[in-house]
């Protein structure tokens, strides 16, 4: 097996890193090492079975929960060396883009549940051209997920990402908007025109709150998704088109389904994958990497980033983000504002109807020394 795999003794004062983990029982003491070696999971670990018998009784799930990235048996490969090969390469493949300037300086975070989404994110979009699904709640980062799949499509001779927002479309001229249309097909039609289908061949098709579109439209468009073949609005010619489709939307599109506002069919059709973005109140680990990324964003060239005393640092890890990212971006841009001097941002800078009121207490010491320490280094500036 050479795939650039160096092996090390482990040092079992601080076992922690990727690897291989060969077991022939499970037991707790076995998943609590994985828990610490794997760190809940951000670390690759291939849990491997020397005999397949001890992965009876739903083994194999209880070590992918204790942070496994993979189990397999040894002895159920025809040839597990290579098994390992092909794991531990696409792994490091995935790994590298993750920590890639492009995904760093734009989806910031590091935390377990973010770094997990963009690890399935990057896969998909990177090796495979497959639909995908993205939700959330609004400010949580869809829409730059959504691009990310786009730049990391790796089609050949791929085009452009073309963007619909499906909140502004008319009902009337919804077949244009999606098909296009031939001139005079009607009032007002004065020339042909090239709908989203047409103008995404090639490249990436970008529904926007897919969730929005009426039933009527949502039948119509079950057999371009499915087929890659429409026909534009007074026409009778069969198009082709060839494209990746990614939606996006902040409703549960399968209650919707349920609640018969969204065509069963059609999610099947636009749902292959599904990444559902963790809110801010889930990630909290990143909010302090945001804040400085943000600030970074906002200073000029010859601006130093000014640091967060302690209280500033204890008021944002407190405070709720009933929009998430967005709105922890606008107040980061309202403390910015008023930040004057070379000094470090004070509780003076947060505008007067953010304080907290007097019950609030402060923000637990351990949690916020641990990530003021580990993130006092400004981010660069995202790609525009």
């Amino acid at each position: 097996m050479n795939e650039g795999v160096n092996t090390y003794e482990l040092d079992l004062d601080m076992p922690i890193g990727p690897g291989l983990l060969f077991f022939d029982e499970i037991t707790q003491r076995l998943c609590d090492f994985l828990r610490d070696v794997s760190r809940n999971g951000l670390e690759r670990v291939l849990a491997i079975a020397v005999s397949h018998s001890a992965l009876a009784d739903g083994g194999a799930w209880r070590l992918l929960h204790a942070g496994a990235s993979d189990v397999f048996a040894w002895d159920h490969s025809s040839d597990p060396a290579e098994e390992i090969a092909a794991r531990l390469k696409r792994w490091n493949a995935i790994d590298r883009l993750v920590e890639s300037p492009l995904i760093r300086n734009n989806l910031v975070g590091q935390s377990p549940i973010w770094k997990s989404i963009l690890r399935q994110v990057v896969e998909i979009a990177h090796f495979t051209d497959a639909s995908v699904l993205i939700t959330g709640e609004s400010g949580t980062g869809k829409e730059l997920v959504a691009r990310l799949i786009h730049t990391l499509d790796q089609r050949p001779n791929k085009r452009d990402l073309v963007v619909l927002d499906c909140t502004t479309i008319v009902p009337e001229l919804s077949g244009s908007e999606f098909f296009g249309h031939e001139r005079g097909a009607f009032t007002g039609a004065v020339g042909p025109r090239d709908g989203a289908f047409a103008l995404a061949n090639g490249g990436t098709l970008f529904l926007d709150e897919v969730g929005e579109l009426p039933l009527e439209l949502q039948a119509k468009l079950l057999r371009v998704i499915q087929e890659r073949t429409y026909k534009r609005v007074g026409s009778n010619t069969w198009q082709h088109a060839d494209f990746r489709l990614v939606c996006v939307t902040n409703k549960n599109l399968l209650d919707e389904v349920k609640r018969g506002k969204f065509r069963h069919d059609l999610y099947y059709r636009v749902a292959s994958f599904v990444f559902n973005l963790p809110p801010l109140r889930e990630r909290t680990e990143d909010t302090l990497p945001l804040v400085y990324h943000f600030m970074q964003e906002l200073r000029s060239d010859d601006e130093e980033t000014p640091e967060l005393d302690e209280p500033v640092r204890e008021y944002l890890l407190k405070r709720e983000y009933p929009g998430h990212i967005r709105d922890l971006k606008q107040l980061v841009t309202r403390i910015r504002s008023r930040h004057v001097g070379t000094g470090p941002i004070t509780v003076g800078d947060i505008p007067e109807e953010e304080h907290p009121s007097r019950e609030l207490g402060p923000a637990q010491s351990g949690k916020t020394s641990c990530l003021s320490t580990v993130y006092a280094a400004p981010l660069r500036r995202g790609l525009d």
